[in-house]
């Protein structure tokens, strides 16, 4: 495992310095999963505080643009695009977001930022519904460009088997 890069040699966080690296094209794709019973998905259009999968679009969209304020040794980074999508499926509201930039560092934590405002939008909304609502499964699904280059999670998003675990040599979270 390489060494985590917001630490020095002392042991103390700092922010890492990406001065010397080139401006390169990034792009992360993240999702999130807000698990509610069948009864408050049916409720969703008829919400008397609108309609929270386009107020959720909207917190992800604005919570994108403010990483750096919410994670202290997060970058702050001009993006290109940020796009959020909540849609219903059939065990709750999903959640994915896309995030560009083209820029020293990753754009990672401004997707999983997106997804994460938007999910807890969309327990605000309903909340008074449902006060068993989980979010669940914040990850990131991709990313692109840099250093590190392209990555992709290669297994589903439901929860791999103790065998598969073993197998692909990850835990089985």
């Amino acid at each position: 495992m390489s060494r985590l890069s917001h630490y020095d040699d002392s042991g103390s966080a700092r922010m890492v310095d990406v001065g010397g690296k080139a401006a390169t094209e990034r792009t992360a794709r993240a999702h999130a999963l807000v698990r509610m019973s069948p009864a408050t998905i049916a409720a969703l259009k008829d919400n008397p505080k609108g309609d929270p999968l386009e107020v959720a679009r909207f917190a992800g969209i604005q919570a994108a643009k403010r990483a750096s304020d919410l994670i202290p040794m997060c970058h702050p980074i001009a993006l290109t695009h940020i796009d959020v999508e909540a849609r219903i499926g059939r065990d709750g509201v999903r959640i994915e977001a896309t995030a560009s930039t083209v820029s020293a560092t990753g754009v990672e934590m401004e997707a999983l930022t997106a997804v994460s405002v938007a999910a807890l939008t969309v327990y605000d909304m309903t909340k008074a519904l449902d006060k068993g609502i989980v979010i669940e499964r914040i990850e990131l699904m991709e990313k692109t460009g840099g250093k590190s280059g392209s990555w992709h999670r290669n297994r589903p998003l439901a929860k791999p088997s103790k065998q598969n675990a073993k197998r692909t040599g990850r835990d089985s979270q």
